[in-house]
């Protein structure tokens, strides 16, 4: 039976309008598609331009007055349920006390200036105005009042010293005057050069190492520096040369007692970047090579700061540094840190709280309903317990006790929370989330030793000078040149992580340089550590304690 029309009219339309729904949804998954990838690309642009041009700090995320904030719900009834607190009273709810806060003072010129040599300036009349207006008489000082002062740069200078040996004899040996048919003659022995010939002194040698490394300064600069300061040509070829010949020779032996001497130790941090090498066999002027970053970490003893340039970054490269050490390592996220043996790694909450500021869209930092301000409030928390542990000068027992009464429900609810989100694909919160997630196992290694760190910013610290420097100088020119500049670089961060003068802890070392294979006891004498460094490396350089040091 032929089909009604007004029926195949309805079918007809019944297909128009399946076809028509099944194009409006993969239009509204198109739609939804290209709205996620706007939101990821608006995203990336909000966080380049504020990397590019907003502030570099990531300072803590200051709550909303009257908002109650992620982490208080932790420990709301031990900041309510107080025992000693009074009860209210009529007076106490008319009146609220508003607790006095203090301000850092201010630094008077006395506190700025206070190593300077004073040098005092009276301002007297002139004698033609001696005279006393009223009776002639010779005017005469009684008193002095002070005016202002001002601090004056007196330029460095340079001196060019000549060494003579003198020869002795005996007169009446030699005159055949005291009845032996010998004569005698004696000579004095010149002290060892530092550089065979050539010019290069301690004192020249450990300022073009502290220019370059502790200043930033290129050696092409230096050289200008050289010639129109102080009237001396010196090609940057040679500085080079003092630098590599002065680091091989007479810093490198220490630089292995640093090594040898942290390898004893129970607590390390490390961290790495990268440095381009132009002249390394088989590798192309553009690959990347790597300086590493190995410091002592928080266990009371005096630190020790090294360098290491390696070609590349893998993984054997940390593990032949850290050959022989046993303990905890502090580090950042790279997995090539990961079951090195004999080690403990523990992970850096300063670069996982990193990873959920960067992810706060813009003008939401405050937003605590947002996840990536919740994730940094978690992170927050745990640095606030770390101050109060800190102002309280916890012993490293009392701080491990504190920290697993504080921290560990923190980290506890954190881990949870990261469990619950559903970040938007390709987002830089999805990114966060993977990376705490990728290191759930190291989370919590700090908790095991009052002695660990919850953060690796002490090392990153230490390697920033690296940083700027590579900034002016861009490159080296050689396998040895990188190396000289990683054995400098550690003699330069051992004398400021001691408080010393690093121009003058250089010349020290340069000075009372010893010979061929120095044994640790010799070596521990020019340790920053050292009683005798420590007395001679603190003042501002001067002449008089530069000759004291020759």
């Amino acid at each position: 039976m032929a089909a009604n029309p007004r029926e195949i009219q309805i079918r007809e339309l019944k297909d128009t309008i399946s076809q028509l729904n099944t194009t409006i949804k993969v239009l509204t998954e198109t739609i939804e598609q290209g709205q996620k990838r706007e939101a990821v690309m608006q995203e990336q642009i909000d966080y380049l331009t504020k990397k590019l041009f907003g502030r570099s700090s990531e300072k803590h995320i200051t709550q909303v007055e009257g908002q109650m904030s992620i982490y208080d719900l932790f420990d709301e009834a031990e900041k309510e349920a107080d025992p000693s607190a009074p009860e209210p009273t009529p007076a106490e709810d008319d009146e609220i006390e508003v607790k006095a806060h203090t301000r850092k003072k201010k630094p008077t010129n006395d506190d700025k200036f206070a190593d300077l040599p004073v040098k005092e300036i009276p301002i007297e009349l002139p004698e033609s105005k001696l005279i006393c207006p009223q009776c002639g008489s010779k005017l005469e000082a009684f008193g002095k009042e002070y005016v202002r002062e001002e601090i004056v740069f007196i330029p460095a200078r340079m001196e060019r010293i000549k060494y003579y040996t003198v020869s002795y004899r005996c007169k009446a040996c030699c005159e055949g005057l005291s009845g032996f048919d010998k004569g005698i003659i004696m000579k004095s022995v010149a002290p060892d050069t530092l550089i065979p010939k050539s010019p290069a002194s301690p004192s020249s040698v450990a300022w073009t190492i502290y220019q370059k490394y502790a200043n930033a300064m290129p050696l092409y600069r230096q050289e200008k520096d050289w010639l129109t300061q102080y009237g001396v040509i010196l090609t940057r070829a040679t500085l080079a040369k003092w630098i590599i010949y002065c680091a091989g020779h007479y810093l490198k032996p220490l630089y292995e007692y640093f090594h040898r001497e942290m390898l004893k130790r129970k607590f390390l941090m490390a961290d790495e970047t990268r440095i381009q090498v132009l002249k390394e066999p088989g590798r192309d002027p553009q690959t990347d090579s790597f300086m590493w970053l190995f410091r002592t970490g928080e266990d009371g003893e005096p630190p020790i700061v090294m360098y290491g340039y390696t070609q590349t970054r893998a993984k054997y490269n940390a593990e032949e540094f850290l050959k022989g050490f046993e303990g905890y390592l502090e580090t950042d996220g790279y997995q090539g840190y990961n079951n090195l043996p004999g080690i403990k790694r523990c992970c850096c909450w300063s670069h996982v709280r990193r990873g959920f500021f960067d992810a706060i869209p813009k003008g939401q930092k405050k937003d605590l309903s947002n996840p990536a301000v919740q994730g940094v409030a978690y992170c927050d928390k745990l640095f606030y317990y770390e101050r109060k542990s800190a102002e309280k000068e916890h012993t490293y027992e009392q701080r491990h006790e504190y920290r697993l009464a504080k921290e560990k429900p923190v980290i506890d609810a954190f881990i949870q929370w990261l469990d619950k989100q559903e970040p938007l694909k390709g987002s830089r919160m999805e990114k966060a989330i993977n990376y705490a997630k990728n290191r759930k196992e190291y989370l919590t290694t700090y908790l095991e030793d009052g002695r660990c760190s919850l953060s690796n910013n002490l090392s990153e610290n230490a390697i920033r000078p690296f940083t700027v420097g590579r900034k002016n100088w861009l490159f080296a020119d050689t396998p040895n040149g990188a190396e000289a500049s990683a054995i400098c670089y550690t003699m330069i961060e051992m004398a400021k992580a001691h408080d010393l003068n690093p121009f003058l802890y250089l010349n020290y070392v340069l000075t009372n340089r010893f010979g061929k294979c120095p044994t640790d006891v010799q070596l521990s004498m020019v340790a920053p550590w050292s009683d005798n460094v420590q007395a001679a490396c603190k003042e501002l350089p001067s002449d008089q304690n530069l000759s004291d040091m020759n």
